[in-house]
C-alpha cells in the first residue's frame, strides 16, 4: 500500500485520543495509548484514512446502504 502523504498525516488526529498518528503498512497507529492502555489502530482502505473510533466500527460496516428500488419515472405522453 502506498504511504498517505507527511502533509495528511500531519493534520491527522486519533479522533479517541487526539494524538497524532503514524502509518504502519494499511493501518494508522496512534502515537500515545488509549484508555485501554493500548495505542489504537486505524484501517487505509483504498488510501482513505477510516477514523472512526472502535466502537463505532462494527455499526458502520452493518449499516445497510440508503439505496432505494423505486420505479423509473416516466414523462408524461
Amino acid at each position: 500500500m502506498p504511504k498517505l502523504s507527511p502533509e495528511l498525516l500531519s493534520v491527522l488526529r486519533c479522533p479517541v485520543t487526539g494524538s497524532a498518528l503514524v502509518q504502519e503498512g494499511d493501518q494508522l497507529l496512534t502515537t500515545t495509548a488509549g484508555e485501554s492502555g493500548e495505542k489504537l489502530r486505524y484501517a487505509i482502505e483504498d488510501g482513505i484514512p477510516l477514523l472512526l473510533p472502535p466502537e463505532l466500527l462494527p455499526a458502520a460496516t452493518a449499516a445497510p446502504s440508503n439505496q432505494h428500488d423505486a420505479a423509473p419515472r416516466h414523462a408524461a405522453e
